[in-house]
Order: C-alpha cells, then structure tokens, then sequence
C-alpha cells in the first residue's frame, strides 16, 4: 500500500502556499523550483487543489496561488481524496472481483473487513488533521496524528480490532 507522488506533491505545493510570506500567493515556476518539480506537473497538481476549492489563481504580472480559505479549515483528508482517493471505496469488491461478475468472497470476506477497517482508522486521522497542523514541525505533526490515532482506535466496536 502505497501513497500515490501525485498525493504527496500535492500536498507538498498546498504547504509552501500556506507557508509562503507573498501577499499575491506563488506562482507555478516559484513552486516547481521551491519543490524541485517540472512545471508541467506542478501546473497539473494546482489545477487539481484549484478545482478541489483549497486554493485559487490571479492572472496577470502579480498573479499566483493562494489558499482559498483559512488553513485550519482545510482537511487533508479531503486533500487527498481530490488528488488521489481513498484506499477502499463502497464498490472496491466489484472492481476487483477477478475472471468473475461477482466476487467469489461477496457473502464472508474477512479481506474487506479488513481494507473497510484500516480505511475506518486512516479516515480517523486524516479526517482531522489539517493543513494548518500539518505546518508544524515533524515532532509535532507526529504527536497530533497519534493522539487521533488513539482516539479513533478508541472509538471502533471490539471486533473490528482483532
């Protein structure tokens, strides 16, 4: 299981425009050189993160990126579904469900129990943390994750931790 370059690059350019001290935002070049990608791909990621409503563009001489609204309402949850998605979706089963129509697993799948559980847990952190906590530093971010963690542990049913 792996977070996909497009997750984190993504989220790597929505950090340096909430860190970024330019009254008129970044604009693509500054943001390619800032995060050593091609502008091509940078301009690909903004347009994702501008579509998804975290940020917005001015045109012109003084144009460029800038958050769309304040960083502690931005969930990077919500970040991540826009550039990438969710690791287990409703219809997860019937896209994997082999030579077949139907999953030979459809009645009794403790796989799906699983991927349903580990989403369940990855909601409950990212589902929270927002793009100002994820500012902080790696000591921080690190404390502010396991305390969600925890809680989100915390409120599953029994038998979805075995």
């Amino acid at each position: 299981m792996k977070f996909s370059t497009q997750e984190e690059y993504g989220l790597r350019c929505l950090l340096r425009i909430y860190k970024s001290k330019s009254p008129n935002g970044l604009t693509i070049p500054e943001i390619s050189q800032m995060e050593g990608l091609t502008a091509a791909n940078s301009g690909k990621l903004l347009r994702a993160l501008r579509l998804g409503g975290f940020i917005e563009s001015t045109r012109g001489q003084t144009g460029g990126y800038k958050l769309s609204c304040p960083a502690d309402e931005i969930i990077i949850g919500e970040v991540l579904a826009v550039l990438g998605g969710r690791l287990f979706e409703g219809d997860f089963c019937s896209d994997h469900s082999g030579s077949e129509l139907i999953c030979t697993h459809t009645i009794d799948c403790s796989i799906r129990s699983l991927w349903r559980t580990v989403q369940v847990l990855i909601d409950g952190v990212l589902g929270k943390v927002t793009l100002k906590d994820l500012a902080g530093s790696e000591t921080e971010v690190h404390l502010i994750a396991t305390i969600f963690a925890e809680n989100t542990e915390a409120g599953l049913p029994k038998d979805q931790l075995n």
